[in-house]
């Protein structure tokens, strides 16, 4: 017989059982910041090939947002405020890695005396770039190039791009 939440003791014993149970999914949370003139923010990690946006992997219970700000202070030192959800992207299992969920947020532009001081903190990051959006579409693995393109494109129409695999899953539209 289940419990029920009559016996709050049996009641948790049973809910913290399913939760153990459930699926777990990895979370990366990205930036899109920008210079005064437009380009974008790329860093080139240590520990993998290519480059990426600013941002990494949620820790344990950590909401999206907060891990952005949290590896934006770290890596470069930043502290930031996000101004919108630009893209949800599930990302399915590839490789040895199970699937994600994978958030681009926006975080503004920095003004030119940040931009210009701006390097990496630690030694998760080599180096950093100021580039075009076309340069960054260039510069990004497949995956998360198809990502920022709808961020780019989120950030136009004002609405949030919710893709699967950085392919669009539902019909965009502006909410009002």
């Amino acid at each position: 017989m289940r419990p029920t939440p009559a016996d709050p003791e049996a009641w948790n014993a049973y809910l913290s059982e399913g939760n153990a149970t459930q699926a777990r999914k990895r979370v990366a949370a990205d930036v899109l910041i920008r210079d005064t003139s437009g380009r974008i923010l790329l860093v080139n990690p240590t520990y993998k090939p290519g480059w990426d946006l600013p941002g990494g992997m949620a820790e344990a219970n950590e909401p999206p947002q907060a891990a952005a700000q949290r590896e934006l202070k770290e890596e470069l030192g930043l502290t930031i405020t996000l101004r919108s959800l630009l893209v949800v992207d599930w990302v399915p299992p590839h490789r040895p890695w199970d699937d994600q969920i994978a958030f681009i947020f926006d975080a503004g532009t920095l003004d030119d005396d940040t931009a210009t001081a701006l390097r990496p903190h630690d030694h998760e990051l080599s180096e950093l770039r100021f580039v075009t959006p076309g340069e960054a579409s260039t510069m990004l693995r497949a995956r998360l190039g198809h990502r920022f393109q709808a961020a780019v494109q989120a950030l136009m129409d004002g609405a949030t791009a919710y893709l699967h695999d950085g392919q669009p899953a539902l019909p965009q539209r502006r909410v009002t």
